[in-house]
């Protein structure tokens, strides 16, 4: 169904399942990801997907790579995943992560101009931080990007570059705006699922930076991953060219919520310390999904209590041995 694949970003929380799920499903006659680092604790890694691939290793900001990747493996669809997607990192390191973002972004989408003859899908990750702060409305898709904090401004600018190839060029490029993600494999380790987890496999307090009442919506990444695939198998059969699409539950979950969903799912009585110090962070980000349940079809497999039983049964299997000590979250 989608030829040839090429996956930026394989060896993240995303990239890893997505890798997995095109590998079971057969839709890819062949998959090529891009690795920039060795990461032995990705799935990509831990699960033996790297065997079953083309790697081609080299950074996305890399035009001439892309491009003649797209050019030797005759690659039709493209998942554009990679990216910096911690907000604490972009706020310590803005040029990095704006580079990284926007140029990765760009150099994807050139690329494939380049080859336009060939590659007929590509599937952009943005994000809900795309639209910034909105005063708690729950976003639909005509709503502004209006990014102000580094890491929110990277997303709405690979938002807008990704429209502007779509609109200049023809190129079918559409833009997924994903809640927060979740699941087995999130090796970062500042996001309040692993931090919460991990704590309380420890039998210590998890640690919030936050106050603990953003609102945020979350999205189990077997669901991110299955939302990437109906979009571009619509894509194949339709064009959606510069279509953007929200996906999440639309649950408007604060970080007490879930850290308080986590603990009863492991039966834990412990609280939480909130020390209330997180900066540069959107107070409230909902998103409606209508257009994603409309157009595409995609109903989520999974959702949210049962998402989080998987993944706690995956750090409870994979990382209890170890595990690491993690830094405050949320």
């Amino acid at each position: 169904m989608y030829g040839t694949t090429l996956i930026t970003g394989a060896t993240g929380l995303l990239g890893a399942e997505l890798v997995n799920q095109l590998l079971e499903s057969g839709e890819s006659s062949r998959l090529v990801c891009l690795v920039r680092d060795f990461v032995p604790l990705s799935r990509f890694f831990t699960e033996g997907m790297e065997r079953r691939v083309c790697v081609v290793r080299g950074d996305v900001r890399d035009l001439e790579l892309i491009s003649r990747t797209i050019n030797e493996y005759d690659v039709r669809t493209i998942f554009h995943l990679a990216a910096q997607t911690l907000v604490e990192k972009a706020n310590d390191l803005p040029t990095e992560t704006l580079d990284v973002n926007i140029r990765g972004t760009w150099s994807v989408l050139e690329a494939a101009r380049r080859h336009q003859n060939k590659v007929k899908a590509i599937v952009v990750a943005s994000s809900d931080k795309a639209y910034g702060d909105l005063s708690g409305e729950k976003y639909d898709e005509q709503y502004p990007l209006a990014g102000r904090f580094p890491y929110d401004v990277s997303k709405s600018c690979t938002d807008l570059v990704t429209q502007s190839y779509a609109k200049s060029y023809g190129l079918n490029a559409a833009i997924t705006r994903c809640g927060n993600f979740f699941g087995p494999g999130d090796l970062n380790e500042n996001r309040i699922f692993p931090s919460t987890i991990l704590s309380l496999l420890r039998n210590e307090r998890p640690v919030l930076r936050s106050n603990g009442k953003y609102i945020r919506d979350y999205l189990y990444i077997a669901d991110a991953a299955s939302a990437y695939r109906s979009l571009a198998t619509q894509m194949l059969q339709k064009p959606l060219s510069g279509e953007a699409f929200n996906f999440s539950y639309g649950l408007r979950m604060t970080v007490l919520d879930v850290v308080q969903s986590i603990k009863a799912a492991m039966g834990s009585r412990l609280e939480p310390v909130i020390q209330g110090t997180a900066e540069n962070e959107i107070p409230t980000q909902s998103l409606d999904s209508t257009k994603a349940k409309t157009v595409l079809g995609w109903i989520p497999k999974y959702g949210f209590e049962e998402g989080i039983m998987k993944t706690i049964a995956w750090y409870t299997q994979y990382y209890q041995p170890q595990l690491p000590k993690l830094k405050a979250v949320g």
